[in-house]
């Protein structure tokens, strides 16, 4: 039986590549299977990471939420005949609020071993960077879309963060970044403390936490940059 990698990618475009050791390196030269979420991200990072084998000798599935699962399974196949298969995110550490996770579900279901590789993950290095509790967190992934269920989501977790001295991590479409920042500021408490770290790794990275009093006042410009909201009341 063979192992499912599962192989961080950088953050952000043209993002550097620093975490990949020797070893790291010839591991990936080793492997012809590839589940991706974006094939042109994936041979991109690999040619930058020191891949050296043909694309024509490499297999990619591509994988996304509506991928089903008898797919995912053929895709896992050659783990069950002994040959590796690497799982990479369009960017940072698979299976984390990405649709490898139902790959990674599969994996163990099938009995195939599975092994993280080190590398950058925009969740933790904000929270890292926030000040806010690192003993303490949940992360709710996208909150709803529609405006009433988004305040109430808002509020809810608000109040789940003051009860248990919780941090709260979520994050949104990036187009729809502004909007999301708007309704924080205008659902809850003037005095909650919200960190946005945006383009976490990027040359123009952004982390700062305030209160929300204090945002309403000098409000970033999100829009189209993929950033990671921690809210603690």
């Amino acid at each position: 039986m063979a192992t499912l990698y599962l192989i961080p990618t950088p953050l952000v475009d043209d993002g550097p590549v620093t975490w990949l050791n020797a070893d790291d390196v010839t591991l990936l030269n080793s492997l012809t299977h590839f589940v991706v979420e974006n094939e042109r991200t994936a041979r991109r990072f690999l040619r930058k990471a020191g891949f050296t084998r043909h694309f024509d000798e490499v297999t990619m599935k591509l994988i996304d939420k509506h991928a089903e699962l008898k797919d995912i399974q053929t895709y896992l196949a050659p783990a069950k005949q002994g040959i590796n298969v690497g799982l990479m995110s369009e960017a940072g550490c698979p299976s984390v609020a990405d649709p490898g996770a139902e790959v990674v579900t599969i994996a163990h279901k099938m009995n195939i071993a599975v092994k993280p590789m080190i590398g950058p993950s925009s969740l933790l290095m904000s929270l890292m960077a926030s000040g806010l509790s690192g003993q303490s967190f949940t992360f709710h992934g996208y909150l709803p879309i529609d405006k009433v269920n988004r305040a109430g989501k808002l509020k809810a977790i608000e109040k789940l963060s003051q009860q248990h001295k919780q941090t709260q991590l979520f994050i949104e479409a990036p187009y729809r970044n502004n909007q999301l920042l708007e309704a924080i500021i205008e659902t809850c408490h003037a005095q909650t403390l919200l960190c946005i770290a945006c383009n976490v790794t990027a040359e123009d990275e952004f982390i700062k936490t305030k209160t929300l009093v204090q945002w309403a006042k000098e409000k970033p410009d999100l829009h189209k940059k993929p950033t990671v909201f921690l809210l603690m009341g």
